[in-house]
């Protein structure tokens, strides 16, 4: 039988309405983590900006419909492609299949990967780096780039994909182990503690 559990919510329409998925290992962010989320995405995006959501679709479906508009959500659960037309099934395995319009096209890019393992995670950063904005070289990532795992990845991520430990760490109700925020751009929020962190993390 499927386990699934629903994140207590006061506001937040996703967290009533969607139950998480464990047997694909998908937890949900508390409504305070998520809004946290969606403020540095409002506070480093502009009306040109593209936004990806990989694997995030807590963050996508808290969004304002202005922000939903200009950007995509990359996600493997088939739930979601049914509720809006920006959202778009990805298995981080083979994302062979995406399409070319989406390469190189992404400014800010929001990933939450559903498993930790250096396996993964240089998948993840592989799409990353295929739909980030590039330099004139096209050597380096010019998008910005928050993500979330383990505080044990940390030399892992800087190496994969130049990503820095931040002091603000997420709040994910069901999941026993403490994650952490990482990003490739400073933010004085960023290194700011969580409240909702007990202070022994």
């Amino acid at each position: 039988m499927l386990s699934t559990k629903k994140v207590e919510s006061k506001n937040n329409k996703f967290l009533k309405i969607f139950n998480e998925k464990e047997d694909i290992n998908q937890y949900w962010f508390s409504e305070q983590t998520i809004n946290y989320i969606i403020q540095q995405v409002e506070k480093h995006t502009n009306n040109n900006s593209k936004i990806a959501f990989v694997s995030c679709p807590s963050i996508f479906f808290s969004c304002s419909p202005e922000i939903q508009e200009k950007s995509i959500l990359f996600d493997y659960d088939e739930r979601f492609p049914k509720r809006h037309k920006n959202a778009l099934k990805f298995d981080f395995n083979d994302f062979s299949n995406i399409s070319e319009e989406f390469h190189h096209k992404f400014d800010f890019i929001v990933i939450d990967p559903p498993f930790i393992t250096e396996k993964v995670w240089t998948l993840y950063a592989e799409f990353a780096n295929l739909i980030s904005i590039l330099n004139e070289t096209r050597t380096d990532i010019c998008s910005k780039i928050i993500a979330c795992s383990i505080s044990e990845n940390k030399e892992m991520l800087n190496r994969l994909i130049k990503l820095q430990i931040k002091k603000y760490q997420p709040s994910i109700p069901h999941l026993v182990y403490q994650y952490n925020f990482f990003a490739n751009f400073d933010d004085e929020e960023l290194d700011e503690l969580n409240k909702e962190i007990p202070s022994d993390y």
